[in-house]
């Protein structure tokens, strides 16, 4: 069996560098001698990241459009131009079996070039709403992964493979019993549990809807686990106590996520595929702050299947109290969104992508 010559590009966001580095990881974990290397973009989080993870990274000297006419604007064309000629010196010195993208501009350059060149291409897309980059070479590329259906809308339906999105392996079996997570939070197993998540550096409109309706989560006798995030941590640290837990962030998830009957959160791609996996009743926040609105479109790719409760950041005021005492009190319908949410679970998609990729290479 020959040793598989891989180049993997995504970046800009952990959304797309976390699927790539998870690819790469069950690509070397089946294939030890694997040579796999990073594409991502000169100054960004990938380039970090991925040395991190124990993988080579080289830098593209490119970077996104922005909304308004900015200089940056300006000198796209010829970064695009000079990331390109640079693609192509990186695909014909490694000559990979295969070229994998996930997202974010700086797989642009590298998926177009390889797709000119001929040699086979995968890209990955997490979100429910195909980002700009996946869209514009998708035409060409061999096989397109995603995390949604009814993707067809923006790819070749042909091409379309549902896998779902790569998630942190340490959550496909939680078998840790509710009443040891709550120990390990020092809580109580006779309380229904609420779970806060918004990231690792927090969100600021979560933290002060949950700050502001506190006491009436204190009245309903609940736990309450509260991840407020790095940037929020000492504005609301002194509001934990006997039933409430504030933390920064938070270093067993899986606890977290075993303990919790109720779960607030965000809707980036990776946390909805993984609450998808937790399958437990989900509130989602979306920011409205991200390119395309992609975690409103990711969380209403849910409630349609009548699998979590959607509300909108403009709706907070008069919506959130309400919801979250009607959920509460209705154990019928946590048990019907519990039991859809799992419905929409791929905790196989890092195994089902490399799957792919590996049939590509061995059609190739």
């Amino acid at each position: 069996m020959k040793h598989w010559r891989v180049i993997i590009s995504g970046g800009g966001t952990g959304g797309h560098i976390y699927p790539a580095i998870a690819i790469a990881q069950e690509i070397k974990r089946r294939q030890g001698r694997a040579d796999i290397i990073f594409v991502g973009a000169k100054d960004r989080m990938e380039m970090q990241m991925v040395p991190k993870a124990g993988f080579e990274i080289i830098g593209l000297w490119i970077s996104g459009i922005q909304r308004k006419l900015t200089l940056s604007n300006l000198s796209f064309p010829l970064k695009l131009i000079v990331s390109l000629f640079k693609a192509r010196k990186i695909i014909k010195k490694h000559k990979p079996d295969i070229v994998i993208g996930t997202g974010g501009f700086a797989s642009a350059p590298l998926l177009r070039m390889a797709n000119n060149m001929g040699y086979p291409s995968l890209i990955q897309e997490q979100n429910s709403f195909a980002g700009v980059t996946n869209k514009w070479v998708s035409k060409k590329a061999d096989a397109i992964c995603v995390a949604y259906d009814k993707m067809e809308r923006y790819f070749p339906e042909g091409k379309i493979f549902w896998t779902g999105n790569p998630v942190r392996q340490d959550l496909i079996n939680i078998s840790l019993k509710r009443e040891e997570a709550l120990k390990k939070f020092n809580l109580s197993a006779d309380r229904q549990t609420i779970l806060v998540i918004g990231g690792s550096l927090g969100a600021r409109v979560i933290n002060q809807t949950i700050s502001k309706h506190l006491d009436t989560l204190k009245s309903l006798d609940c736990n309450l686990i509260w991840q407020c995030g790095a940037f929020y941590h000492e504005d609301y640290k002194h509001k934990d106590e006997e039933n409430i837990r504030v933390l920064k962030y938070i270093d067993d998830m899986q606890a977290a996520y075993a303990g919790a009957d109720i779960i607030i959160s965000r809707a980036g791609a990776g946390s909805v595929s993984e609450l998808c996996i937790v399958g437990k009743p989900v509130i989602f926040i979306p920011s409205p702050n991200v390119a395309e609105d992609h975690q409103n479109k990711n969380a209403q790719s849910i409630t349609a299947h009548d699998a979590a409760v959607l509300i909108e950041e403009k709706d907070l005021e008069k919506r959130f109290e309400k919801e979250l005492k009607a959920l509460l009190a209705d154990k019928p319908k946590q048990e019907k969104l519990s039991k859809n949410i799992k419905t929409l679970a791929k905790p196989n998609a890092t195994k089902d992508i490399v799957d792919i990729v590996e049939r590509l290479i061995n059609k190739a």
